[in-house]
């Protein structure tokens, strides 16, 4: 047994709890082990009956005196036992646990955990964690347990594995392959932390909360510090790619597809697009990112320079990580390029488009062919010399564009947008696809610098820094359940009024342990009933491609009046007639991701609003939101996010997309700069890291995300 043993091959494991286990991507034994608990219950607090207060969280260790199935009239069954400490009797209850009574008996000795109450003058334990001890001494000792009497950890699950069953499952498989652990982190860089192994055992089993702390700290400083070995090595690799041919940028052709927009670039714009060109014009590819908050017109700048490349005799690559998005940038870059006879086409999971008819210009179709195949047949045969007319140039995709039978040739611009979403070997496999073109990423993302820096190291910064002229302002409102109703009767005015709508909830469908949050289903059949006249859609992840792009296109040509849907529309949704957005449990996003969110409104000239709804306008995160009722910078949102919630809520539950880190946090200033100042060091004495094999071999292991075929 290793680190590298399938789940399936451990004993006690078996195939229906491996395939439970895929469903929190566990799939081998480091995965279970690097499985770490998101909290702790502190059931460390060892005493007696007597002495526990009302509402303190305690353990107590004593005997059962008697334990039975009580059944209500409502079919539910109660678990009911005595237990007696030697103190006091007290009892214990739990809801829907019949077997209990199969599994505790009278006479049992247990140490059982949890929060003392009261409940008809009489202590008692409500829903209580418990094991089984032998040999019980009479007070306060306190045995090595797993589940009570010590910081007891609490994981991740899913449907069938507890964090009971993964604490047993954890204790039992580590200790095995503990002295197998090899420290990857040099001595002077891992200084006075705790050595890998400690780590590993302490983040789960902690004896205090010091070393539950020192545990965090050693395995968070890991992330950080490969992710960022990761990215400047990038760099430094990318500085050795063999030169390519400069741009000739011909000033006045662009001058001319400048003035020709239909709107004015703004200072921010024209700064970066003269970044740009400067970069076209050296012997080293571009490597660039673009930041930009949502409407800032970051499409555009890419616009123009697949023009430039256009002009080179060279094609460009447009990667995007939905389909919703990837469509609405199609259907821009052919407004904006068509003109200039550059064809466009798209490359998704749902549709294959390369190519225009040499007659009409109208897509080809055949009933007897895959619109992959024949796409792929076009692009050969364009890539050859051959018909049909017109192959694109610009190729707009999703995760599509990384399949290998799609050619690559002559591409001399990649770009992909959304740039958190993707992983760096899904950029890197572009970059060898493509022979090494030019690479701009863009992101509307907020992104703090300190985190930039660690995050996006191998890449050159730009950013637009304001938004075109006539763009609204969104006002925003945090909204109190009791004013529900008013909001309901206001989106009816607004409709009547030609205007449209989002309404997103935080979930597609209803979740077993999320019984209070709004469910994009759920919402749906509900709103159909409160606007009966007013024509709804649904949209959400999980659907079809076709299905989906349906949606949107009657969205944007205003056939539907109010769009329920999930952050799916987060990016890639552009509606100037939609003036409202209301997103139920506002209190689960981030601050940065809710004003993405609020992005999709305000992009006409119309008024448009955003309603915030939370159960609880008095509560912590009621006031958090309050920040969006004035702040309208996406950076500065993102920076209060930073301190109040976490580097999660900037990336979303996948936090950066290109790592997923289980345990590092990016409000940790310290210790990112502390991880960059360490990776930089290391690098400029052994850039090639030939004296490090381990962390070659650590950063292999970052890079093997699975690639389509």
């Amino acid at each position: 047994m290793n680190f590298n043993t399938p789940l399936l091959q451990l004993s006690g494991i078996g195939y229906t709890y491996a395939k439970r286990l895929e469903r929190l991507n566990l799939f081998t034994l480091e995965d279970l082990i690097y499985h770490f608990p998101f909290r702790y219950d502190d059931f460390s607090n060892t005493t007696s009956a007597l002495q526990a207060k009302i509402g303190e969280s305690v353990t107590l260790q004593g005997e059962i005196w008697t334990i039975q199935n009580i059944y209500t009239r409502s079919r539910k069954i109660i678990t009911k036992a005595v237990f007696n400490d030697g103190t006091s009797p007290i009892e214990l209850t739990w809801f829907n646990s019949s077997w209990l009574t199969k599994q505790i008996q009278t006479g049992d000795r247990l140490q059982v955990s949890g929060k003392i109450s009261k409940y008809k003058n009489k202590l008692s334990i409500i829903a209580p964690r418990w094991e089984k001890i032998s040999n019980l001494p009479t007070t306060n000792y306190q045995l090595p347990t797993l589940h009570t009497g010590r910081l007891v950890p609490v994981y991740p699950e899913t449907y069938g594995v507890s964090s009971k069953w993964l604490r047993t499952k954890i204790a039992q498989l580590l200790p095995q392959v503990l002295d197998e652990i090899r420290d990857p982190l040099p001595n002077p860089i891992r200084g006075e932390m705790l050595p890998l192994a400690s780590a590993l055992q302490q983040i789960h089993f902690p004896e205090n909360w010091e070393q539950a702390e020192k545990a965090r700290n050693r395995l968070g400083f890991d992330e950080l510090f490969f992710v960022s070995l990761a990215t400047q090595k990038a760099r430094l690799e990318w500085s050795k790619i063999p030169l390519v041919k400069p741009f000739k940028i011909n000033s006045n052709k662009l001058n001319q597809f400048i003035k020709k927009l239909p709107f004015k670039l703004t200072r921010a714009q024209q700064k970066v697009l003269q970044e740009i060109t400067v970069d076209f014009k050296k012997d080293q590819p571009m490597n660039r990112l673009i930041q930009g908050e949502v409407g800032s017109g970051k499409t555009v700048v890419a616009a123009a320079a697949a023009y430039l490349v256009h002009l080179n005799n060279l094609k460009t690559l447009f990667m995007a990580p939905t389909e919703i998005l990837a469509f609405q940038h199609f259907e821009t870059l052919k407004n904006l390029l068509e003109p200039y006879g550059i064809t466009v086409g798209i490359y998704t999971g749902s549709k294959k488009q390369l190519s225009r008819s040499a007659g009409d210009g109208q897509k080809r179709a055949s009933p007897t062919r895959s619109r992959r195949s024949e796409a792929i047949e076009d692009a050969r045969r364009s890539a050859n010399g051959g018909e049909p007319a017109g192959p694109a140039q610009v190729i707009v995709g999703t995760h599509a564009l990384l399949s290998r039978k799609l050619p690559t040739d002559n591409i001399g611009l990649v770009v992909i947008d959304e740039q958190q979403r993707f992983g760096v070997q899904q950029r890197t496999l572009l970059r060898k696809r493509a022979k090494i073109p030019h690479f701009l990423t863009m992101t509307a993302t907020p992104i703090p610098r300190t985190v930039a820096l660690t995050l996006y190291g191998d890449l050159d910064m730009s950013i637009i820094d304001e938004l075109p002229v006539g763009r609204q302002q969104v006002k925003t409102y945090v909204v109190p359940e009791k004013k529900r109703l008013d909001s309901y009767k206001f989106i009816a005015k607004k409709v009547a009024e030609g205007d449209q709508v989002y309404i997103i909830t935080p979930l597609i469908e209803p979740s077993e342990t999320l019984t209070t949050v709004k469910t994009a289903k759920v919402e749906f059949e509900k709103l159909q009933k409160v606007f009966p006249h007013l024509k709804l859609d649904l949209l959400h992840g999980r659907m079809k491609g076709a299905d989906k792009d349906t949606i949107t296109k009657d969205f944007r040509s205003c056939k539907t009046d109010i769009l329920v849907s999930t952050s799916v529309v987060e990016v890639g949704m552009d509606n100037p007639n939609a003036t409202i957005i209301v997103i139920e449990g506002a209190e689960r996003f981030g601050l940065a991701q809710l004003h993405q969110l609020r992005g999709r409104v305000g992009r006409g000239t119309k008024e448009s609003y955003c309603l915030l709804y939370t159960s609880d306008v008095s509560s912590n995160d009621a006031r958090r939101l309050k920040y969006l009722e004035t702040t309208f910078d996406g950076l500065k949102l993102a920076n209060l996010d930073l301190k109040i919630r976490g580097s999660g809520e900037i990336f979303g539950t996948a936090q950066s997309g290109r790592f997923e880190f289980k345990i590092a946090t990016f409000s940790n200033i310290t210790l990112l700069e502390k991880t960059r100042q360490e990776t930089q060091d290391l690098l400029s004495k052994d850039p090639t890291l030939d004296k490090y094999p381990l962390l070659n071999a650590k950063l292999q292991d970052i890079a093997s995300e699975v690639m389509p075929d």
